[in-house]
């Protein structure tokens, strides 16, 4: 058996895929991804992109309505809003009878209900050493009774994760009622329970089939299931024939035009409304933009800056774009670009004062308007502090060193720490007489090279040498994970609607997961500890700003822009609408077989 299931997801695989429904045109969606995944096991995703997938694929207690703004958190898997004690510390929440898994060869031929031990189970494997998970120090930090005990004596004997052993703070009360019991108050454990890309539910029985492979088995109980995937290249989900009976219903704002017009139009619709999702990687946006025009996509994410005059001019559609019948959505999105600095390595990390200061002029030097207005054609906005727009925390009045660009004060901090040209080259020397050089870890897509020739001069200006690391995301992000880089330049989109989880980044926990920079600080870790037991109010807010000024001063990152994303679809696509946190939409969304075929001819 195991022979069998490990051929199934060696290198590409398909499944075969079901005959559409007698005289009718299947409903695919096509469009593309501007970067490449890297797998779709949640226990080990952190990428926007894998977790797009794993978003459509697993089925988290509660989820996101698609139509409400600012948000609002409804049951998803779970039969009701969740019983919550007086002190935020015992979370009890209720199953939805009648929810199954995708059917696979690891159940044996056997239609398997979704239980409230698979989620025991799934939040278990957070804590199994194993896994490495990125995404451990989010749960960690949520104190769950008993489990740092259990994952501690796995660390210490080197003996495989007890999965059987009972664990006071995640039990099974019976077939369909869950119980989460916290160490200490968590008033937002409920943005958690709502991030199903990451903490939907798995089946024992699939990962110890698939053993290390799972990364290419997703199996869940969500509305899609992947049917074939070339890495890299290609990734093709279908409509799940075991998805539960469920249906469009949403609750807009009452003055949400928008979104009261998606609603009369779709409500009741049995959901998914298509029936396949097909999605290439086209790194390089002028493929990406052609393959649009061209209709060999649907949909186009994110128009790519250097076509935005032309499909966008002035944030209105353009006019041949318009007799198409092409639909335009653009909003201010809750992102964030950054630059990370590896606190450990020996020439931009460490917390000595020259060190500091040497990030610190880097950061007055990077001109952000100029960014923004060549390279962004206007689509961003300066980020005063890592908080994003649209969550708790963010405070559009809130200014910093940050959002400066003043290149006479980035050269004078330099000089008054030693960074001086020694040698007479005309380029700046370390304190130590040695060469200082800025390695920047960078991807090969032609925005890519963009962006680095405005920081190669940028840094020219502040008379520091730059050379380029050129790798695929993925291995970037795998280098940056070991710490192995000095600098790398990312995006980030918020998942939840608090501004708590960009401060991961900087929390000493998150090191090795969301801590790229690897920044450590036992004032800061102090900060974060207690805004996450606090309740939302001023209090907490305070602990905010507290929290900003000190990265904008230990410098570990250098904020770049808030990104505004502008979407477009050709008119065969309906009910589309970019969620504030979430990732999932496709089961929302509608396609119109006949005019896409006759379209595509």
């Amino acid at each position: 058996m195991r022979a069998r299931l490990a051929a199934l997801v060696a290198g590409v695989f398909f499944i075969a895929l079901p005959a559409a429904e007698a005289g009718q045109q299947p409903k695919v969606l096509r469009y593309a991804f501007p970067i490449a995944e890297t797998g779709f096991d949640p226990v080990q995703v952190t990428d926007l992109y894998s977790r797009f997938v794993t978003h459509h694929v697993f089925d988290g207690l509660y989820h996101y309505d698609h139509l409400a703004r600012p948000f609002k958190i409804k049951p998803n898997t779970a039969a009701a809003m969740p019983e919550i004690s007086a002190d935020f510390r015992v979370w009890t929440v209720k199953l939805r009878p009648g929810t199954y898994f995708q059917d696979d060869l690891a159940f044996k031929g056997q239609r398997r209900e979704l239980t409230s031990q698979d989620y025991v189970y799934s939040f278990k494997r957070y804590f199994d050493p194993r896994w490495k998970s990125p995404n451990y120090p989010t749960l960690e930090e949520h104190k769950i009774v008993g489990m740092a005990a259990v994952r501690e004596e796995a660390l210490k004997s080197k003996k495989p994760f007890d999965y059987d052993r009972p664990i006071e703070g995640l039990r099974a009360l019976d077939r369909y009622t869950l119980q989460f019991k916290l160490e200490e108050p968590q008033p937002r454990f409920l943005h958690t329970l709502a991030t199903g890309d990451l903490f939907g539910a798995v089946a024992r029985e699939v990962v110890e089939a698939y053993a290390d492979q799972t990364m290419s088995k997703p199996v869940g109980t969500g509305p899609f299931r992947l049917v074939e995937w070339r890495r890299s290249s290609k990734i093709v989900l279908e409509k799940s024939p075991t998805y539960r009976e469920r249906f469009y219903d949403a609750e807009p704002n009452p003055d949400d035009a928008e979104g009261q017009a998606l609603l009369t139009r779709f409500s009741g619709r049995r959901l998914p409304m298509i029936d396949r999702v097909e999605i290439a990687i086209i790194e390089e946006q002028q493929p990406r933009w052609l393959a649009f025009l061209n209709r060999q996509q649907d949909f186009l994410e994110r128009i790519a800056n250097e076509f935005i005059n032309t499909a966008a001019p002035n944030g209105k559609l353009a006019p041949n774009l318009q007799r198409q019948g092409i639909q335009l959505y653009r909003v201010l999105a809750s992102d964030l670009t950054m630059n990370v600095y590896n606190m450990d390595d020996p020439v931009i990390g460490g917390y000595t004062p020259e060190r500091i200061a040497l990030r610190r002029a880097i950061n007055l030097a990077t001109n952000t308007q100029q960014e923004i207005r060549l390279a962004r054609k206007n689509q961003a906005i300066p980020a005063q502090a890592p908080v994003m727009p649209n969550t708790v925390g963010f405070d559009p009045e809130f200014r910093s060193e940050n959002g400066e660009y003043d290149l006479p004060r980035a050269k004078a901090l330099l000089d008054m720490f030693g960074y001086i040209d020694r040698d007479g080259d005309g380029w700046r020397d370390q304190p130590t007489g040695e060469p200082l050089t800025l390695e920047l870890s960078s991807e090969p897509a032609q925005v890519n090279r963009q962006y680095a020739e405005l920081v190669r001069k940028d840094m020219a200006a502040l008379g520091v040498r730059t050379e380029f690391r050129i790798a695929k995301w993925p291995e970037n992000l795998k280098s940056a994970r070991a710490g192995k880089f000095m600098i790398w330049r990312v995006g980030l989109t918020a998942a939840a609607p608090d501004g708590q989880p960009i401060l991961d980044r900087a929390a000493s926990k998150h090191i090795g997961g969301a801590n790229l920079a690897r920044f450590k600080s036992a004032e800061f870790d102090a900060i974060h500890d207690k805004m996450r037991v606090l309740p939302d109010g001023p209090e907490r807010l305070q602990l905010f700003d507290e929290a900003k000024r000190l990265l904008v001063a230990y410098a570990p990152y250098k904020w770049g822009v808030h990104r505004i994303h502008t979407d477009i679809a050709h008119p065969w696509l309906h009910g589309y609408r970019r969620g504030a946190y979430w990732g999932d939409w496709w089961q929302y969304v509608d396609i119109d077989a006949e005019a896409q075929a006759k379209a595509i001819q």
